[in-house]
């Protein structure tokens, strides 16, 4: 048996944590042994429907009561799991449902698990000749015991949020989740005796699946975990569960952390919630911006949130989850660079006084990670040289399911090719720039959308974490771009015109070049990833 299923299912049987679900509504707590107890019979049903070593069962459904023994149960019989991108109010439901279709054949699923509130969607998927089983009746067949099944075995296949061509799934060994687990314990100092684990993020995410239940899961830890639904209709219900629960971890992307700062300021009155318990805030699957955790620093202060408790971080599927931590206890660490040379010799020189760019560090590569930058030659550069990150290891995936097959992630020299952009400090701390694919190059300089949409979210009236930058094509090999945002007052055409001149204004203080075009859009028209991160190349069509 892996040691990732052995260790599971020992911990299971002697842990005394659970995993709490439900609040706000009807919370309920379950222990991880009768996680364990329900996942045996949703593992007798798997069996009884013919799944076995090696099979991939997507999951449609939307509570982690359910996610949680469904995901072990499939383990059990030496399958996969592969959580299936559940539709926001957002979503284009055509779109969503050809892209579920897609996916499905792609990874070759042999069942689709389903739940609320997601069963109107079993009759199609059985119309279209798929084996459909309802959690509800997995929980109900008879417990059978689990497989053996080897370190090489794919656990997880994860989706990925790319934004745009034909779908792919990361696969996760049970060896890479047990090599990044341990690594992650290491790096934030996890006392699985003491500390209570608070998420929100949605279980179709890397770092909400992975991190913030298979891995809670696989000590047996205490975890309470809601839905993103949840959160989102009520911001504050984040604080409220770390106060009610004396919550010692949580995670989410910058945005969210944005969305927290401005209901603690609007909402909250100081003293309402204790968020002193909390001594590990991580910042990642998106780029962290300095201002938003000042901002949040000075919000949460009233509520006894410690500074040293935010944790910048750097992660993605294809290392499992993470990659590095900032130091545990150390809060946010800026380093301020010469924005000029940053931007035209690809070199972050420290810097005071000018043009400068605050960027956060992201700590060193976790245990058993390298990483390394290199130029477009694929030489490696020494420290404050800007290139593309590359990462090695044994958390690292060997490669993708794709509608072509299987597509490797690593070179011959085990090295992955992260797409980002960025350096690594004389002291080794890692710190990103951007995506590389996103980068706007102009005279010879490259501007970075993080920067762009930065400027456009301090004009009055932009929604938070709503300005993307699109690179457009000028003619000739040049490039330029333009910037799209959401305001509630999209249709008053005397404030659209002021918060067009105003992202202009502000976007050329902060890159020195315009815009072509701002365009100022309806809440919820810019496109987003399942997880809240910008889909640029998506918005091309909205700046057009």
């Amino acid at each position: 048996m892996s040691r990732f299923t052995e260790t599971m299912y020992a911990n299971a049987r002697r842990s005394t944590k659970g995993l709490t679900t439900g609040e706000p509504h009807a919370p309920v707590r379950h222990s991880w042994a009768e996680v364990h107890e329900r996942a045996r019979q949703v593992a007798g049903g798997l069996a009884a429907a013919g799944i076995g070593e090696g099979d991939a069962v997507a999951v449609l459904a939307g509570a982690p009561v359910e996610i949680a023994p469904t995901a072990q149960g499939i383990w059990m019989r030496g399958a996969s799991a592969t959580m299936v991108h559940q539709p926001t109010p957002r979503t284009d439901l055509v779109r969503w449902a050809e892209e579920t279709t897609a996916v499905i054949d792609m990874i070759a699923a042999k069942a689709v698990v389903i739940s609320d509130p997601f069963m109107a969607a079993a009759p199609v998927l059985a119309g279209l000749g798929m084996t459909v089983l309802t959690i509800e009746e997995l929980l109900a067949s008879d417990p059978i015991p689990p497989v053996d099944t080897g370190e090489d075995a794919v656990a997880l296949m994860q989706l990925t949020s790319g934004s745009t061509g034909s779908p792919k799934a990361v696969q996760i060994t049970h060896a890479n989740i047990v090599a990044n687990a341990e690594a992650m314990t290491v790096g934030c100092n996890f006392d699985v005796d003491k500390d209570v684990i608070v998420s929100w993020l949605p279980c179709f995410h890397d770092m909400g699946m992975t991190g913030y239940l298979t891995v809670p899961m696989y000590y047996g830890a205490e975890l309470v975990k809601i839905t993103p639904m949840d959160f989102l209709s009520d911001i504050l219900l984040w604080p409220k569960l770390i106060d009610k629960y004396k919550g010692t971890m949580t995670a989410a992307p910058n945005f969210a952390y944005t969305l927290l700062a401005k209901r603690l300021r609007r909402q909250a009155t100081p003293g309402q919630f204790d968020l002193s318990s909390l001594r590990w805030a991580l910042s990642g699957a998106e780029q962290v911006d300095p201002l938003d955790v000042e901002d949040l620093c000075e919000a949460g202060a009233p509520f006894g949130l410690k500074p040293e408790a935010i944790i910048p971080a750097y992660g993605m599927a294809e290392t499992t989850v993470a990659v590095s931590f900032s130091e545990c206890g150390g809060g946010m660490v800026i380093d301020e660079v010469d924005a000029d040379l940053l931007a035209l010799l690809h070199r972050a020189v420290p810097a005071t006084k000018g043009n400068t760019r605050r960027l956060v560090t992201l700590g060193q590569p976790l245990q058993g990670l390298e990483l390394r930058v290199v130029d477009e030659d694929g030489a490696e550069l020494p420290a404050r040289g800007v290139g593309v990150i590359e990462v090695r290891g044994e958390p690292v995936t060997n490669g993708y399911t794709t509608v072509a097959g299987f597509i490797a992630a690593q070179n011959e020299r085990g090295w992955y090719d992260t797409g980002d952009l960025g350096y690594l400090t004389e002291a080794g701390d890692v710190v990103v720039c951007g995506r590389l694919k996103d980068v706007i190059i102009m005279a010879g300089r490259n501007i970075y959308p993080t920067d762009i949409e930065r400027a456009a979210g301090r004009v009055t009236g932009v929604r938070p974490g709503c300005a993307v930058a699109v690179r457009l094509d000028a003619g000739r090999s040049r490039e330029t771009f333009a910037v799209a945002v959401e305001c509630k007052d999209f249709s008053d055409d005397a404030q659209v015109r002021w918060i067009e001149r105003q992202v202009a204004h502000e976007v050329f203080a902060e890159v020195d070049v315009r815009p072509r075009n701002v365009v100022v859009l309806a809440p919820g028209t810019i496109p987003k990833t399942p997880s809240g991160k910008l889909r640029r190349a998506h918005a091309l069509s909205l700046v057009g």
